[in-house]
């Protein structure tokens, strides 16, 4: 039988709450939840870099696979048939990689907005740290894009940024694939050599363009949706990368 308690048992003391960044309990919090940012966007590299690997490594063997079909059979239709299944392979799984980076991108930039929030409490906290931070203490754009060095916003500049990033070699990669898939499909309809080429071309050119446009409309968008609490001060210098 379970005793009753008895009458001068006392409740429980309640947990006092963070009500001031003075607590050293606030600090404490803010610094695990860095660390957690800090974990998430290293599994969001970690994802990207593989996603990458992993396409190019299957591109590169489906080139091997085709030049083995090469040496056993003429460069007739039968070849033209099976190259143009393997490159649709590698065009689509291009895409799939292509699609997966932007997504990892943009959930870097998410940590990289929380992590800015996060230094501008540490900066609350103790405000003569704030000229010792090469990172941006602030939660919109300007502020986060510090933190990746400000690169540069207007065009054709920010294309050729673009194209030195991870996300942008897959992404041309997966248009020269498209492009040779679209020769090669000329081919097979009894293109001529040449006509094949400019369709190639062309191809390559469409994909990479409707790449670029997809990628311009999505990461703005899901930037600009990220909420602003601690804007940057009109009075601080402009973090354009022009």
């Amino acid at each position: 039988m379970v005793p009753e308690p008895s009458a001068s048992s006392e409740p429980p003391s309640a947990i006092n709450p963070v009500i001031s960044l003075d607590d050293p309990r606030a600090i404490q919090i803010l610094s695990t939840e860095h660390w957690s940012l800090l974990s998430a966007r290293s599994l969001a590299y970690n994802e990207a870099f593989v996603r990458g690997g992993m396409f190019l490594t299957f591109l590169s063997t489906s080139f091997v696979a085709l030049a083995l079909f090469s040496t056993a059979m003429s460069f007739g239709d039968g070849f033209l048939a099976i190259a143009a299944i393997v490159l649709a392979f590698d065009f689509i799984l291009g895409l799939l990689t292509y699609g997966r980076i932007i997504g990892a991108n943009m959930d870097d930039m998410r940590v990289v907005h929380g992590m800015s929030r996060i230094r501008h409490g540490y900066t609350e906290i103790a405000p003569i740290l704030a000229p010792y931070f090469t990172t941006g203490i602030h939660d919109d754009e300007a502020g986060v894009m510090i933190s990746y060095g400000n690169p540069p916003s207007t065009y054709p500049r920010v294309v050729l940024y673009g194209l030195t990033t991870s996300g942008g070699m897959i992404g041309l990669i997966v248009s020269l694939v498209g492009g040779v898939l679209a020769g090669v499909l000329a081919l097979i309809i009894g293109a001529s050599g040449t006509f094949s080429l400019v369709v190639g071309v062309i191809g390559a050119v469409v994909v990479f363009v409707v790449i670029v446009a997809g990628a311009a409309g999505y990461l703005p968008r899901e930037t600009a949706a990220l909420p602003v609490l601690f804007p940057t001060p009109e009075s601080d210098p402009p973090v354009s990368g022009e």
